[in-house]
């Protein structure tokens, strides 16, 4: 059994990496950081494989795959990505185009291939790692809302493609709440609501996803925030998110 996991190098796909190769999985762990790798790889039980890649770029995706698509890999889990806040006028086009790079492109070309190879034999688990952004829009982190949302509805609908298909192939969405990890760092915010640790979010998302849950909603806080976004009308619903995201910023 060979699990892959990119963004491994920290946070929620460190804690992936852990608990997999508990359960007897062996590993493709892909992150940038090749130090924090190699650390990790020490921690681990079973077989490990880390490669060193930066997934932003769409022709290392495409190689990546070619490089281990022989290895029929079992569980794929895209963790990889990043945030951002502030004024949408102010933050750099730049930064903001590596984060839609990241957290779009590459996820879509990794879904789109291991897919494929999933669907070819019927069998498979593919968990795309989003977040509880993904339900409204948000203002002083724009862009990265609108990122998590076409993660969440790419995977959707992909998974009712899978159903009308009547296969076996699992594809669902981790929608977390504040998780305490290298992205608060990355992102310049500090929550205004308790951060659930990452062990017990991974945790969770592991034991749902084995369930084939379509949408996995760490915390019940986050669980009744979701439904509050679906009844609350967006002029009243626009005005909070802005309030949550001007308290963040340091």
């Amino acid at each position: 059994m060979i699990a892959l996991i990119t963004g491994a190098s920290s946070g929620l796909g460190r804690e992936f990496a852990y608990i997999l190769s508990e359960m007897g999985y062996d590993l493709i762990l892909v992150a940038r950081r090749k130090t924090r790798l190699e650390t990790l790889k020490k921690d681990l039980k079973t077989n490990v494989d880390i490669i060193t890649m930066d997934l932003a770029s769409t022709f290392n995706c495409v190689k990546l795959h070619n490089q281990i698509k022989k290895e029929n890999i079992d569980i794929v889990i895209n963790n990889a990505g990043f945030g951002m806040v502030g004024n949408f006028t102010k933050t750099k086009l730049e930064r903001e185009m590596d984060m839609i790079d990241l957290n779009i492109k590459a996820l879509h070309t990794l879904t789109k291939l291991f897919l494929a190879d999933m669907k070819k034999n019927n069998k498979g688990y593919l968990l795309n790692v989003a977040s509880s952004a993904a339900f409204m829009p948000g203002p002083l982190m724009a862009t990265y809302y609108a990122t998590k949302s076409y993660v969440y509805n790419l995977t959707m609908a992909i998974s009712e493609e899978l159903r009308h298909d009547k296969s076996n192939v699992y594809i669902g969405c981790l929608c977390p709440g504040p998780v305490n990890t290298e992205f608060n760092k990355v992102a310049k915010v500090e929550f205004s609501v308790k951060a659930l640790e990452s062990d017990y979010v991974a945790k969770y998302a592991i034991k749902k996803m084995f369930k084939k849950k379509k949408v996995i909603i760490p915390g019940l806080n986050i669980k009744l925030a979701h439904i509050g976004s679906k009844i609350i009308p967006l002029r009243f619903l626009l005005p909070s998110v802005y309030k949550i995201q001007k308290e963040k910023l340091k």
